[in-house]
């Protein structure tokens, strides 16, 4: 819908209030045109309760009538990288490895007018629009795309990198054998007998709600444990953070989107694995595992785990790694790749706005070109 027959609420700083507003989101979720357990309303709501500073958040949401069609959070940020220019970007915290907005199905070209169209009569959205962690082949890039055509409006792809994904119709057990050397799947089955010959060893799901607590304890211990926990990123480090990951763990499970697996060595955690599911999708959030067994692979051993569970489970038709590109273990155990993009986005409006706005697009796409060129140089 137009924006100038149907204004849209201004954007909305901090917070998801409202029985009205919760509703109209959760409702958004269920219907999305892309996956993203991110923005899912239970991880986001946990998320800003947790994460978000003060005012710092705002909330843009795209409706037609009483429908939202899409929920876009973004932030302030007062330089793009290196450069001292002000911007305005999709909020991903430390702990979001995805940024695609929540667009309804049928949608997409309108949500994403209306969001553009908020930004643009905003005062307070500088710069331009910088979005990190597209898919290239999702429906928010096209949508972009389709929409920035139309209106003469500038769009820059940035930076784009491959991360693995499991997407796959085989079963575990098939793809196991296909996509993994054999000399690695000997190597494998040798270490599992080993661990199993120190003790009773078993790898659970989590299904009971009286466990959850106890598992968000395990998991926060057990990464603490390790290296993150001695360079201080273990979500266990920060009471924040903790506090963020009982949160959306809880949100999520109520909502029947937690998947949760852990292998037990005598009754003991020594391996464990936190994803998120939207939709047909699921996304893996986090794994942790006891460094002191290194020598039989248990991060590894809990990656097997999650493949047969994954390719058991029909509800999940793929999952994102939300690895890092070039990942040494995810990488030789999933065969498919996603491709993880970042675009720069002109943003318009009126009188002085529009020309800082012009001029800070212009003068970020300029140094970029400049900095390409004297690499290719060198």
């Amino acid at each position: 819908m137009d924006m100038a027959s149907h204004p849209t609420p201004p954007a909305a700083p901090f917070g998801l209030t409202g029985h009205g507003q919760r509703d109209r989101w959760l409702a958004l979720a269920l219907d999305a045109a892309e996956a993203n357990a991110f923005y899912a309303p239970d991880m986001l709501g946990a998320a800003i309760d947790h994460l978000a500073g003060d005012g710092d958040v705002h909330l843009i949401e795209a409706r037609d009538g009483d429908m939202a069609i899409g929920l876009l959070p973004v932030v302030r940020k007062p330089r793009h990288g290196r450069l001292p220019i002000g911007c305005v970007a999709n909020w991903m915290h430390d702990h979001c490895f995805f940024g695609a907005p929540i667009i309804r199905q049928g949608h997409e070209v309108a949500a994403w007018r209306n969001f553009l169209a908020q930004l643009d009569a905003a005062p307070w959205a500088r710069g331009f629009l910088h979005l990190q962690g597209l898919d290239a082949a999702g429906a928010n890039a096209a949508a972009l795309e389709a929409l920035c055509v139309e209106q003469r409006r500038g769009r820059l792809e940035i930076h784009r990198y491959d991360r693995a994904m499991l997407r796959s119709d085989l079963t575990a057990d098939a793809y196991w054998e296909t996509q993994v050397r054999s000399k690695k799947r000997k190597e494998l089955r040798r270490l599992q007998k080993r661990l199993a010959e120190m003790g009773a060893v078993e790898t659970r799901l989590l299904s009971e709600p009286d466990e959850l607590a106890r598992w968000c304890g395990d998991f926060l211990a057990l990464e603490a444990s390790g290296w993150k926990g001695q360079e201080g990123t273990a979500l266990e480090c920060k009471p924040a953070d903790a506090a963020f990951f009982h949160a959306a763990c809880t949100a999520a499970f109520d909502a029947g989107r937690l998947h949760m697996l852990r292998i037990d060595l005598d009754d003991r955690a020594i391996a464990m694995l936190v994803n998120f599911r939207h939709g047909e999708g699921a996304f893996s959030f986090k794994i942790a595992f006891d460094e002191t067994l290194g020598r039989f692979s248990p991060g590894v051993l809990i990656e097997i785990a999650n493949l047969n569970a994954v390719q058991a489970d029909p509800a999940i038709g793929w999952m994102d790694s939300c690895a890092a590109p070039d990942h040494p273990m995810i990488d030789s155990l999933w065969a498919e790749r996603r491709t993880i993009v970042q675009y720069r986005i002109a943003l318009h409006g009126a009188g002085v706005a529009r020309m800082q706005r012009s001029a800070a697009f212009a003068l970020a796409n300029g140094v970029e070109a400049i900095a390409r060129k004297m690499k290719g140089q060198a």
